[in-house]
């Protein structure tokens, strides 16, 4: 009660009206199944059109279900049958089977790319292209943290005068230093021809009295370090490095550690290169690499070599050019072999600039030994080198393209790679599309180690995801618990799980039955509909639907052939038609059904827009078996096209034969359970009764001259008692409040009979 407290004129409102009843949505479908890719075990997402399905789960592409082979992507042709016959809005569930795996690249031994979610189309490519824009002191000052500058810096550059390919059969060990006295590397790789094998320590016996660390690069590719323990045999060190390596191995011959790479194919060039480690006694770089012919060694064999020890080789006006990883000053390298076939010369190449790369800190800018910065001009608008960021482009499996401008490389970055990669976005539309994301196993590294890092010396880097997979055949658990995150979705009232029954009988029967209880659980008012399998007779199909019997699930036959949206011309292993279970076209037809009359409408007589056929052509002597059995049949008329001509549920109980009538009472159950959760705690008494009796009648008056019930008035087409009659005084002081609603619901005209027989004429008519 208000309280009136001062002396005034209060105006208050109040209705004078009851409450209506709005109607709730009977077109809003769910689907559960596999996809290419995308989420799985949340709330799924609310899709409006194919472009958001094939934007978010990937299209129609086929799956790879391993040893099986491909298999069709009988989800997203549902998904597109759907709106092509209708739909207009959708709930998809993933079901991921059991093996699906995420593609993975890596990028060091502490980071990698890997696919946001599991699938082969995951198995892509990630481009960082590097955006350079001039740097200033000022603009060093205004730059947000965590920027990286370049300065003005170059590599050492050895170049030859001799061009390739080059004949090395008498020198065939590389020599070369790096860097100057007394920190100087001596760098000797071996070529052979067919394998790839570096002797690292001529007479080894075992580590030392510390432990410590081995660097390893096999084909181009740096190991993570592998630690090794002090006071290890020599035989233990070998078992130690053949558990950690990947892609190579170790072995002792005559008390010699030789390394070596594993061939992936009969044409491959492999390398491997050791570091320098003074506690093994491994005084500078060594490794070994196979080329194609010792005679004619190409500059693209040379740099597989020579890679992994810190030296690109690479072709400068046709003549070979060595250069360092390292930039600077400080960068040196002189090539310190005998026979000079490359024309390299004895003097050696110093790098130009000073420290290439600058961070900018809460404490200010770095260089590359996180010292304070010097040496930069003290005019503010003196040009200092470049700002970098960069331009981030993916592309899956499927052909889906993605790119972020401005990424930074450093934690502090507003837009950093690690956040606008995220694992975990804290946006949705970023989780929902998002194709790839980098993860990194520890604490990350800096933006100066990310830049040598994710770069190929400046330039831009292209990393291969690999290893991505389909996993096997989806099983009915799996179909289960996509089934479960669609029922947190109470707007959905159709529920199907298209091409299940194309899974094997345990699969198949497992999904049908999952689909019943969940349309038949307590308050979902859902209607399941269900496929038979492929390729089935009129014989099978009256058997599968023997083995049901539900009043909330709808059974239809056979499938539907259309034409293959993948199908290329000139491209003959594709086939041009294919076919689709019904129940994707079906759940289309019903939303169109209830917008274009109502949901009270049997959603049968009605065209199946995209058939071309359908997998068996039922005839009319077919369907007096099947149709009192509630075998719903997809069948072809000349002259009228390709319609669905069945509109039963598959229940024994008469009450409950038509799928119309089924849908019609969810329709009422749900619009009158969600429009009066208002009463709920109200005084339970005559005012309450009253309200609730006025606006149920209002509403099914509605519907009534809508023409979803029976009878010439509101009398014959309902009744609505909530008072005493309803109530016994027990119902009361528990807090019950009974409502009685009867309907009399219009049924389908299922068989039109028209009688007619002779009439004699009459002269007096």
């Amino acid at each position: 009660m208000p309280e009136y407290l001062a002396p005034a004129v209060y105006v208050e409102e109040q209705s004078f009206r009851a409450r209506s009843i709005e109607g709730v949505s009977t077109s809003t479908t769910g689907f559960a199944g596999p996809t290419l890719t995308g989420p799985h075990g949340a709330t799924p997402e609310l899709i409006t059109s194919f472009a958001d399905f094939e934007r978010i789960y990937g299209g129609l592409d086929d799956l790879d279900f391993g040893p099986g082979g491909r298999a069709t992507n009988y989800l997203a042709h549902a998904v597109r049958a759907y709106f092509n016959e209708g739909g207009s809005r959708l709930y998809v569930s993933r079901a991921v089977p059991l093996g699906a795996v995420k593609a993975v690249a890596e990028i060091n031994g502490a980071a990698r790319f890997t696919a946001r979610f599991p699938g082969k189309v995951g198995n892509g490519t990630i481009t960082l292209e590097p955006v350079l824009s001039p740097a200033t002191i000022r603009g060093m000052d205004s730059a947000p943290l965590g920027s990286v500058l370049l300065g003005d810096a170059a590599p050492a550059l050895l170049q030859g005068s001799g061009a390739a390919p080059f004949n090395l059969s008498a020198s065939d060990t590389l020599q070369l230093t790096l860097g100057e006295a007394p920190s100087d590397e001596s760098v000797s790789i071996k070529l052979a021809v067919g394998k790839a094998e570096a002797t690292v320590i001529g007479s080894f016996s075992g580590t030392g009295s510390s432990p410590t660390q081995l660097e390893i690069v096999l084909n181009g590719i740096a190991q993570p370090a592998i630690e090794l323990a002090a006071n290890l045999s020599a035989q233990q060190v070998v078992d130690a490095l053949n558990s950690q390596l990947h892609g190579g191995y170790a072995r002792l011959d005559t008390a010699a550690l030789i390394l070596g790479a594993y061939v992936p194919s009969a044409s491959a060039r492999v390398s491997v290169v050791v570091r320098k480690n003074e506690a093994l006694g491994i005084a500078g770089t060594v490794g070994a690499a196979n080329v194609t012919s010792l005679s004619s060694v190409t500059v693209e064999e040379l740099d597989q070599a020579l890679r992994g020890a810190g030296i690109r080789a690479t072709s400068i006006n046709g003549k070979v050019a060595l250069r360092t990883t390292r930039l600077g000053t400080t960068a040196r390298l002189t090539w310190a072999g005998g026979t000079d076939p490359m024309g390299l010369g004895a003097q050696p190449a110093i790098g130009a600039g000073s420290a290439r790369t600058y961070l900018k800190t809460a404490s200010g800018w770095l260089d590359e030994s996180h010292g304070a910065a010097s040496g930069l001009p003290l005019d503010k608008s003196a040009p200092v080198g470049n700002f970098v960021t960069l331009l981030v482009r993916t592309r899956d499996g499927a052909g889906r393209e993605a790119s972020y401008e401005g990424v930074g490389l450093d934690p502090q970055h507003p837009r950093w790679i690690g956040g606008v990669l995220s694992e975990e976005p804290s946006r949705q539309s970023e989780a929902l599309q998002r194709l790839y994301a980098i993860h990194f196993d520890g604490t990350p590294a800096d933006g100066l180690a990310m830049y040598g890092a994710l770069l190929d010396l400046g330039k831009s880097r292209t990393f291969t995801l690999e290893e991505g997979g389909d996993g096997s055949a989806p099983t009915a658990a799996e179909y289960e618990a996509a089934l479960g995150v669609l029922s947190g979705v109470e707007d959905i009232s159709i529920i199907a799980a298209p091409g299940s029954s194309a899974y094997g009988d345990t699969t198949a029967r497992g999904v049908r039955n999952a689909l019943i209880s969940h349309a038949e659980k307590r308050r979902a008012y859902r209607v399941a509909v269900l496929d038979t399998p492929p390729e089935q007779g009129a014989t099978q199909a009256r058997a599968w639907r023997g083995e049901i019997d539900s009043k909330h699930a709808a059974l239809y036959y056979p499938w539907v052939v259309v034409a293959n949206p993948l199908a290329r011309p000139g491209d003959e292993l594709i086939p041009k038609e294919i076919a689709l279970p019904p129940s994707g076209f079906i759940c289309g037809i019903y939303a169109r059904n209830d917008a274009e009359r109502g949901v009270f409408k049997a959603p049968a007589n009605e065209v199946v827009r995209s058939a071309l056929r359908f997998e068996t052509d039922i005839n009319f002597a077919q369907q007096e078996v099947l149709n009192p059995l509630g075998v719903n049949c997809l069948r072809f008329f000349p002259g009228r096209g390709y319609r669905v001509w069945g509109a039963r549920t598959a229940s024994s109980d008469p009450e409950w034969k038509y799928v119309n009538v089924r849908r019609y009472f969810n329709f009422l159950e749900r619009s009158i359970d969600v429009s009066t959760q208002w009463a709920v705690f109200e005084p339970n008494g005559e005012r309450l009764w009253s309200n609730i009796r006025e606006m149920v009648a209002s509403f099914l008056e509605t519907q009534w001259r809508s023409g979803a019930l029976l009878g010439s008035d509101t009398k014959q087409a309902f009744f609505v008692r909530c008072d005493r009659s309803t109530m016994t005084q027990d119902d009361l002081d528990n807090g019950r409040l009974v409502c009685l609603v009867g309907v009399a619901v219009v049924k389908p005209a299922e068989f039109v009979i028209f009688r007619i027989g002779q009439k004699t004429a009459d002269a007096r008519n």
